[in-house]
């Protein structure tokens, strides 16, 4: 008896610690709790006096109907560039200052350098839809082999899991996946299965694999057309996992690969060095209710099949129907189920491509943008924790600042008329918002570059001090005009999900190529209209506030020469050879990029 009552105390005793400390026990609820009331404060704070700044600035002189309407756009349009401020600032201070950012940030990594064989099953899946066949399986064969190659490659199999309704590209994918199982002695562990419904997209068709071989497996690996991971790391946080039998979702910090176009390696130059700081800052607090971007994470598919369904959601589409961006709905209902959501935020090992030219950038921008939305449908959801919605909302607020600000500069000219006429009007103090504003919009790339020159060897890594800096100047020129382009093509399309538009699912362009002036004229015709008029009246207005705006306003202007030169393979292979806006992996290329960059070449 005595025994019995002992064991029911030291269980109540584990129940009571449990329920201080997150699900897989790694943090201290109360720990997480001040983090984010830390962040909380900051960020309402900064984002109350930058209102309260813009009031002083918009009330001088009295109200205006366009007063009213750019201090509600400076409202909505600010609280995404306030967070990355502090995130940034946030994630520079634990990189340089803290004693142990990995602890404080991914407690859970230490079981991944503890060489102990795998004792859980793990299915790597490739979800396809009429993407290039033979690129797609060579990069799954890639990290097959990579994975192979650790020693613990019996505990992975491999789901080729294809949405494609393109005949002649299901006739190629049927061959490359053949002439695969040919060449491996352990064929049966590569699985190929075509739906010819395609209902719910990528997350019906994982959705899919989990109904019909979850059962057989702990863990699933999603991995999109376009991703690469080594087997090393593949091997590390299936250990973590294995570990921790509460981590629900472990999400690997993908980074860009080497590129051949002009645009990817610009942009991915900027994501490279502005994701570390940035990433760390924001799983600091976020904590147990971390993001989950679809692919390159180990899932447990346990609690994913039995409670992460996806909604229905109400209503007919664009908003209605069936959830688009469903990484992050998952994320919510995996912590919901009890379990965490973790990224580990550690470069290297886990990558992915990034569009080849503008146009192909902004079509994956309004994809999101539209999946986004739907998360206002979501809101309400029961039995969501804070965080998690607070998530949703923040995705929320990532597309709903464009038009916001889009429509600030379409008003611009009139400010700029009305302002004139008000004696004493607060220019320096405008000024001085403007610039504010712009650091903080920009501290991610700021913290990024701050990082990597305090990072002992992280600026050699990029080819040297002359090629980083030259790069980040590029980088940081491209961003304004590569924003005021995005800007336009995303206010048109949200504007057009009030009417019923929606964006065509299909495959993505993955290789470098050029763009016609014609092609390129037809797709930016809008953005250099609207430039052209805001910047026409400002002129005839303001040549000085003309002259001020042109960090946001030239992109317009410039958005079809923009556009055409960063899609030219010339500039693209010309900046490959002088190592301009090229990543580590440009100049040290690990053995799995050289096995897919040397087949492509």
């Amino acid at each position: 008896m005595t025994d019995i009552i002992d064991t029911s105390a030291l269980a109540a005793r584990v129940a009571e610690d449990q329920r201080h400390t997150t699900p897989a026990g790694l943090q201290a609820n109360a720990e997480l709790s001040r983090r984010r009331t830390l962040m909380l404060v900051l960020n309402v704070a900064t984002w109350l006096g930058l209102v309260a700044w813009a009031v002083s600035v918009l009330g001088a002189g009295g109200w205006t109907l366009v007063d009213v309407i750019m201090l509600a756009c400076f409202v909505a349009g600010t609280p995404w560039a306030v967070v990355g401020f502090w995130n940034a600032l946030a994630g520079l201070w634990l990189l340089h200052v803290h004693s142990d950012p990995i602890g404080a940030v991914a407690p859970f990594a230490p079981a991944g350098d503890i060489p102990l064989p795998l004792a859980i099953r793990t299915a790597i899946l490739l979800t396809l839809r009429n993407e290039d066949p033979s690129r797609a399986i060579l990069r799954l064969k890639t990290v097959k082999a990579s994975v192979d190659a650790t020693g613990q490659g019996s505990a992975f199999s491999y789901f080729i899991l294809s949405d494609t309704n393109d005949v002649g590209v299901a006739k190629r994918e049927e061959a490359e996946i053949e002439q695969w199982k040919a060449a491996e002695p352990d064929r049966d562990r590569i699985i190929y299965r075509r739906r010819t419904d395609n209902t719910g997209f990528k997350a019906g068709n994982v959705r899919d694999f989990c109904e019909r071989w979850g059962g057989d497996y702990e863990l699933m690996l999603p991995l999109d057309a376009d991703s690469l991971m080594s087997g090393e790391v593949i091997v590390k946080l299936t250990r973590m996992m294995q570990a921790h039998p509460k981590l629900g979702i472990l999400q690997s910090l993908v980074v860009g690969m080497p590129s051949e176009s002009a645009f990817a390696r610009i942009f991915q130059f900027g994501m490279r060095h502005g994701m570390r700081a940035y990433t760390m800052g924001q799983a600091w607090w976020v904590g147990d209710c971390g993001p989950f971007w679809g692919h390159n994470a180990l899932v447990r598919i346990k609690p994913f099949r039995d409670d992460c369904h996806l909604p229905m959601l109400p209503g007919k589409p664009p908003l209605g129907g069936h959830v688009l961006s469903h990484d992050q709905v998952e994320a919510t209902l995996m912590r919901k189920a009890g379990y965490e959501v973790r990224v580990y935020p550690v470069e290297g090992g886990s990558w992915e491509e990034n569009p080849p030219t503008m146009l192909d950038f902004a079509k994956r921008d309004v994809r999101w943008c539209q999946g986004n939305m739907q998360y206002m449908k979501l809101l309400d959801l029961p039995g969501l924790k804070p965080m998690s919605r607070f998530q949703l909302v923040w995705a929320i607020l990532m597309f709903v600042g464009i038009p916001a600000w889009t429509l600030m500069i379409a008003l611009s000219p009139v400010a700029a008329y009305e302002a004139q006429s008000i004696p004493g009007y607060p220019t320096g103090s405008a000024q001085a918002l403007y610039i504010t504003f712009f650091v903080m919009y920009l501290m991610p790339k700021f913290a990024g570059l701050a990082d990597a020159a305090l990072t002992k060897g992280a600026v050699a890594s990029y080819g040297g001090p002359l090629r980083f800096w030259a790069s980040a100047v590029i980088e940081l020129v491209f961003s304004f005009l590569q924003g005021a382009v995005s800007t336009i093509r995303t206010t048109i399309f949200m504007i057009g999900l009030a009417f019923g538009k929606s964006v065509v699912w299909g495959g993505q362009s993955r290789d470098a190529y050029g763009i016609a002036w014609s092609t390129a004229i037809s797709d930016l015709w809008p953005q250099m209209l609207f430039g052209t008029i805001v910047c026409g009246a400002l002129y005839l207005i303001s040549p000085t506030t003309l002259v001020w705006s042109l960090p946001l306003t030239l992109g317009y202007l410039v958005a079809v020469p923009f556009a055409v030169a960063t899609a030219s393979p010339e500039l693209g292979r010309w900046m490959k050879r002088a190592g301009l806006c090229a990543i580590p992996e440009d100049f040290a290329p690990p053995k799995e990029i050289l096995a897919v960059m040397g087949a492509k070449s």
